[in-house]
């Protein structure tokens, strides 16, 4: 629906952007003040009624707060930061949102039009600086045309493949006037998928006759099932196929991992020998929504290249085909595709759903006997699975929980049983920048308030999101902090142990008191050196209505076992 206000008023360029922001539902935005954005401010504390601006410490953590806020929600995450350094600051957040297929859209403010060229302070070339990283990228030079720009930008995001935008706002334009007719928007463009392309019939009749030959068929589920809402259809067609469903790590929440035909994680980020066998057994492979890259197939080994009919479905075309020879492709939205393959497809024997959910609880009782040993154990220090299992004891099904690339991913990616379908595991697995789960997890926590959020990460990742902390008490947000601490750079000394002979090189720092610089912001802390003690601590934390940190002594990652091919082998 078409948002316009009743009676408009005249406004200049910062008031029309926030007027904008309104007409597409923006509830949210997440930044930082500067010089070049004080109109924009005060547009915002004149007309910004309905929007709950929060302050942040730096951009970068901005944009990964408004990243999971858009996931947890799926609205358009909104984020501003200035001129200048803050724009450069805002980058890492946009390529990991972009390339996540996140929509968020940047707003930076740039000094004026009238100043470019002159050596004016902060002047950057923000188009330029941004082209590579977003999927729609604009600086407005004229304010008549910001209306139309911002329109654009949220139709982009909201479209096709999802992604990040960014908008920049010179001075003199947030100064000039607009024609308060021009400013509307399409309030369905603040939401994803804002539209659903459909399948083509012949494609989804190839499929099919496909399918019908298949004995061991299997779903591999990239991000964008859980982008399209599409669980239930899943679930579905798998039933009816008596299929075997496995998740990249940006794919989990695709199926419940409680489901009996689902697999887990495959690949080298989480998957094991376990699972890596459902996947070289398979007769039939499914990539949907998933674009078969290096971790998801172990560096293309599983499934083998040519060795199996592939079926890709995906609404973007540019994915399929990409990495492997395709039986057939299906261009649409996800939802759209498994619901057309569910209605075309002829049931399987009532036997074979036996025969695979009996095959795959065998594959969890070999890929759990491990993991249940060690998280049983009570060495100090204390052992990653002790954590995961803690957390699956004593979090509500509908928890989130959102990790750093480092320590905590492939733990979490390979061992936590997602009881629910849906967004409940955020990782920033498109470029893995540390610093990331801290702010992602109270974007989440401010987007699904009603819901436990955890936030675990490494404390190589602390030292780069350490001043949020501030952001988080201010907040009163009730997010629990863990940081798995031991004083290393833990995945770049594992690499090093398993490829480089063990020679170690500048990866091992300092120990960080956690908890007393939790204490410094005033945030309640524990330091748990006890693995039995672990779940008392976590259970008191999580009831609580305030943010907690907990500074975890932790087994150091290239002494662990986390479930890593590379290392493995």
């Amino acid at each position: 629906m078409t948002q316009r206000e009743d009676n408009p008023q005249p406004s200049d360029g910062a008031q029309a952007l926030v007027r904008m922001l309104k007409a597409f539902d923006v509830d949210t935005v997440f930044g930082l003040c500067g010089d070049t954005s004080l109109p924009f401010y005060d547009a915002l504390y004149r007309d910004g009624d309905g929007i709950n601006h929060v302050l942040t410490r730096d951009e970068r953590h901005a944009a990964y707060m408004a990243d999971g806020y858009a996931r947890v929600t799926g609205k358009v995450g909104v984020c501003e930061g200035p001129s200048g350094g803050g724009a450069t600051y805002i980058l890492p957040g946009l390529v990991e949102a972009n390339e996540s297929s996140i929509p968020i859209l940047a707003i930076t403010s740039d000094v004026s039009v009238t100043g470019r060229g002159r050596y004016t302070l902060t002047e950057l070339d923000q188009e330029a600086l941004m082209r590579p990283l977003t999927k729609w990228n604009s600086v407005i030079d004229h304010a008549a045309s910001l209306p139309a720009a911002v329109r654009a930008a949220f139709s982009a995001m909201s479209t096709g493949k999802p992604g990040s935008t960014h908008i920049g706002l010179p001075l003199d334009v947030q100064r000039a006037p607009v024609d308060p007719d021009t400013v509307w928007g399409n309030r369905a463009h603040g939401r994803y998928p804002a539209t659903r392309p459909a399948p083509d019939a012949s494609a989804i009749e190839q499929a099919r006759e496909l399918l019908a030959k298949a004995q061991r068929p299997l779903i591999i589920c990239g991000g964008g099932v859980v982008i399209s809402a599409a669980e239930d259809e899943l679930a579905a067609l798998a039933e009816k196929l008596a299929a075997s469903v496995a998740t990249t790590v940006s794919g989990q929440g695709s199926i419940a991992e409680t489901h009996p035909l689902s697999v887990g994680v495959v690949g080298s980020n989480g998957g094991t020998d376990a699972t890596r066998k459902i996947v070289d057994e398979a007769d039939l492979v499914i990539f949907l929504c998933c674009r078969a890259g290096s971790v998801t197939t172990e560096r293309w080994q599983h499934p083998v290249p040519g060795s199996v009919p592939v079926i890709q479905i995906d609404v973007d075309p540019a994915v399929i085909g990409v990495n492997y020879a395709v039986d057939v492709s299906i261009v649409a939205d996800a939802r759209l595709a498994l619901a057309a393959l569910t209605q075309a497809v002829d049931p399987a024997p009532a036997s074979r759903g036996t025969e695979v959910a009996q095959r795959l609880q065998r594959m969890r009782e070999e890929k759990y006997s491990v993991f249940n040993e060690l998280a049983a154990s009570s060495d100090r220090p204390v052992k990653p699975e002790r954590l995961v299992q803690a957390l699956q004891n004593v979090l509500d099904d509908d928890a989130i929980i959102v990790a750093d690339p480092g320590t905590p991913c492939p733990y979490f990616s390979g061992y936590y049983q997602w009881p629910k379908a849906g967004r409940h595991f955020i990782t920033n697995r498109a470029h893995g920048a540390l610093g990331f789960a801290l702010a992602a997890s109270m974007g989440a926590q401010i987007g699904r308030p009603e819901c436990q959020v955890v936030c675990v990460m490494g404390d190589g990742s602390f030292a780069m999101a350490a001043g949020e902390l501030e952001t988080l008490k201010r907040l009163g947000l009730p997010v629990v902090v863990i940081v798995v601490s031991n004083s290393v750079f833990g995945w770049i000394k594992a690499g090093q142990k398993a490829n480089f002979d063990e020679r170690y090189f500048s990866v091992d720092f300092s120990t960080t008191n956690h908890a007393a610089v939790a204490d410094a912001y005033g945030i309640r802390n524990h330091t748990v050196t006890d693995p039995t003690k672990l779940e008392e601590v976590l259970s008191s934390a999580i009831a609580g209505s305030e943010p907690v940190l907990i500074d975890l002594i932790s087994q150091p990652l290239e002494q662990a076992n986390a479930p890593v091919s590379e290392w493995i082998a």
